[in-house]
């Protein structure tokens, strides 16, 4: 009896399962939460030993067919994705709809269109690159909508780095300065990286001890020449740097335009002037004498820009590229485009002897500088030379060449005339002067760097700046009055919570401060004045500074309050900058200047489209601003050890911050670099102040500092404090920096 038990027990074991089929598996998929792999199908049916090989097979036949959708080990429905998901915005369409593809798709089979479902004005602009935590619901056949519930950190997830070979694999090292975690690489998730390439990693697992794991998904090369600097940027912020085949392709066609029903401007002597290092031509100037008898002592001022609309017509290829970049990038050795070479340095770069279409504007001012009356016509000009800031001033100042000789007379000063009168109007208005350095990065045709030195500012430079900023008011005049909208540039008032910190900082330095609820630019001017050439210039430019809103772009005028400015707009860089075509676009249909002008039919999401190139002006300028620090950081890199003259820029709980005389560049000077101490932090009075000795390091105070180290890949720049340098509270007798008081390795600060 029990022989025969044990007989039908092991004929019930060996007896297969039976296989699910087809639909139910499919079944069981489209109901599951996410994802899922073999093993959760096997135990939902039952399927043990011998049978998982049946299902493995009948599991490749249906993602080969097509049924569902194979990942790493997993599977899924296809096109199915779960209710609440991490998602990368992936692209941005002529309408201004933001589209993205989850983090984590990893199937055989492109993603389904998922479409950001906007909520306006609320949260921060979201741009290529950003990852969102999203809740998503299907839209129709192989869609979704989602809706943003939360924008990740920078940083999660997607990580920029240099791939460094070890034992087993490989390690990171992280472009982001601020990035405190070790990261970790298999062999098998390499993607074959070699040593100094550049690389893109998504972080795979995280653990309480240890490195993270990351993998790599992406390669962009070897990173040994300092010229590569700039590439860390361009893909740690995501910037759009190939153009489609389409806008090449458009771009190419392009060709001369005729006269036709233009303005003929090529008798008028028109000039270029920009710096040595410019890469496009898009504006030119000219100005005579108004001849009125009624503006005696006025001007007549004559502003072409390149007739970029007349190229980029609204929904094509190259204006599809030229708002997702939003304008142009500019590096030491480089520049990512708005538009592709063929316009940008081609038909759209106002090139002397070379005819050119243009977008112009005709102002009168009288001689205080204010603008009577404008007129904007669409024209054909030819340049009659390409100059720079530094030609025009030495011509100015007496020391003319050959090619600004001839000009002098007939062209230069009347354009300083309208120059001297333009800034008698800045100065009645009250434009908020701050007294900012900009770096240099001086280059080799080899692409190696020579210097860094501080940017040259003539009245040269003024000049441009002001008869640009006359345009852009005209420009922006013009469109209040009409029937079409106007991108409008705008400074809001600085917060008055800002300005009540400010007025207990310079309260500590026996200064007047403005009224936090009605400061004007010209109450900031008084206090700039007060300080120039004194001790506190430095501090207190910076903590003004600090004190001001960011300017960006809207369709709702609040004015310009860094320029003093009722209404602003940006015309005289459509070349460079999304906004400026957007205004020409605007002014051809309000002046009915022809074809490429604004269509009210087809009238795009304002909001949707300030908010995008608001956020694309911030994402250049940080990377902007982060390669001139790699390549500063690289600039200094041989030169460990010396000695340097700085101004302390920022304090904080872990150290000083430190800009140097010489170059501009950026560093720190970390807490356990300074002389051996206790430090307060005075928040009120920007300042970090020893409790036993005495010293005092405030924002503004020169200082000497030792270089310690410097990183060309972060950029990071590190110092030491140099005995004698800084100031004290009524203790002198400790100013040792931390190596010569502690033999070499400074002990740890508090």
């Amino acid at each position: 009896m029990n022989e025969t038990k044990a007989r039908q027990r092991q004929t019930k074991l060996k007896r297969p399962t039976p296989l699910p089929t087809e639909e139910q598996i499919r079944e069981f998929i489209r109901t599951s939460k996410g994802p899922v792999g073999k093993r959760e199908i096997a135990r939902t049916f039952g399927i043990r030993g011998p049978d998982k090989i049946a299902l493995k097979a009948l599991m490749k036949q249906m993602s080969l067919t097509g049924d569902i959708a194979k990942g790493k080990r997993r599977f899924q429905k296809i096109g199915v994705l779960p209710p609440v998901d991490v998602l990368e915005i992936t692209s941005i369409d002529k309408d201004g709809d933001l589209f993205a593809k989850p983090v984590n798709w990893g199937f055989d089979v492109p993603p389904p269109a998922i479409l950001i479902v906007a909520k306006p004005g609320r949260g921060p602009a979201l741009g290529i690159g950003d990852r969102v935590l999203a809740k998503l619901s299907p839209a129709g056949d192989d869609a979704y909508e989602a809706r943003v519930t939360k924008r990740m950190p920078a940083g999660s997830g997607r990580l920029l780095g240099i791939f460094e070979p070890i034992a087993g694999g490989g390690r990171l090292r992280p472009v982001d300065r601020r990035y405190r975690h070790d990261v970790s690489i298999s062999a098998e998730n390499s993607l074959g990286a070699l040593a100094g390439d550049l690389v893109a990693v998504d972080i795979i697992a995280s653990r309480a001890h240890g490195p993270q794991q990351a993998r790599v998904v992406e390669r962009f090369g070897r990173m040994d020449r300092a010229k590569n600097l700039s590439l860390i940027a361009i893909h740690a912020h995501g910037l759009p740097h190939n153009f489609s085949d389409e806008a090449e392709e458009q771009a190419r066609r392009c060709k001369a335009a005729t006269l036709g029903t233009r303005t003929d401007l090529r008798e008028v002597p028109l000039i270029t002037i920009d710096g040595e290092d410019a890469r496009d031509f898009d504006d030119a100037v000219w100005a005579e004498a108004d001849t009125d008898p009624a503006n005696a002592g006025g001007w007549h001022l004559l502003v072409a820009i390149a007739d970029v609309s007349w190229y980029v017509r609204p929904g094509d290829a190259l204006d599809r590229d030229a708002y997702a970049r939003g304008n142009s990038t500019y590096f030491p050795d480089r520049v990512v485009p708005m538009l592709p070479e063929a316009l940008s340095n081609g038909w759209c770069s106002l090139k002397p002897k070379e005819d050119r279409p243009c977008l112009a504007a005709h102002m009168w001012i009288d001689q205080h500088g204010k603008l009577l009356r404008h007129k904007f016509v669409r024209g054909l000009m030819r340049s009659v030379a390409r100059l720079t800031y530094t030609q025009v001033q030495a011509a100015i100042d007496g020391h003319p060449d050959d090619t600004t000789a001839p000009l002098l007379e007939p062209i230069l000063k009347p354009l300083y005339g309208a120059f001297a009168s333009l800034l008698k109007a800045r100065h009645e208005r009250g434009t908020l002067e701050l007294d900012l350095i900009e770096r240099q990065i001086l280059m080799n045709h080899e692409g190696h760097i020579k210097g860094v030195v501080p940017r040259a500012r003539y009245d040269s430079h003024k000049l441009i700046e002001e008869f640009m900023i006359t345009a852009n008011v005209a420009a922006a005049e013009r469109l209040e009055n009409s029937a079409y909208p106007c991108v409008y540039r705008v400074h809001d008032r600085p917060d008055p919570e800002r300005v009540a910190g400010l007025k207990e900082a310079l309260g500590t330095l026996d200064l007047p401060a403005p009224n936090p609820t009605s400061a004007r630019p010209a109450d900031f001017n008084r206090i700039l004045m007060k300080v120039r050439g004194g001790p506190h210039v430095h501090l207190v430019n910076t903590l003004v500074l600090r004190t001001q809103a960011q300017a960006v772009y809207s369709h709702h005028n609040v004015g310009h309050f860094g320029l003093a400015l009722r209404r602003y707009a940006h015309f005289t860089s459509p070349i460079r900058r999304y906004s400026d075509l957007l205004v020409h676009r605007a002014l051809i249909a309000a002046e009915k200047l022809g074809d490429g002008g604004w269509n009210p039919m087809q009238d795009p999401d304002l909001e949707v489209i300030t908010s995008h190139i608001s956020m694309t002006e911030r994402r250049s300028a940080g990377a902007e601003r982060e390669t001139v620090d790699r390549f500063t950081a690289a600039y200094l890199g041989d030169k460990v050890d010396a000695l340097f003259n700085g101004r302390v820029n920022g304090v904080s709980r872990f150290g000083v911050f430190v800009t140097l005389d010489e170059t501009g560049a950026d560093g720190i000077l970390p807490m356990r670099n300074l002389p051996h101490d206790f430090y307060n932090l005075n928040e009120a009075q920007h300042s970090l102040i020893g409790q036993r000795h005495g010293l005092v390091l405030r924002v503004g105070d020169a200082v000497v500092v030792r270089l310690l180290e410097t990183d060309d890949i972060t950029g990071s720049i590190v110092f030491e404090y140099v005995e004698g340098s800084g100031r004290t509270s009524g203790n002198d007798n400790l100013h040792r920096s931390g190596r010569q008081k502690h033999g070499g390795k400074p002990k740890r600060r508090r």
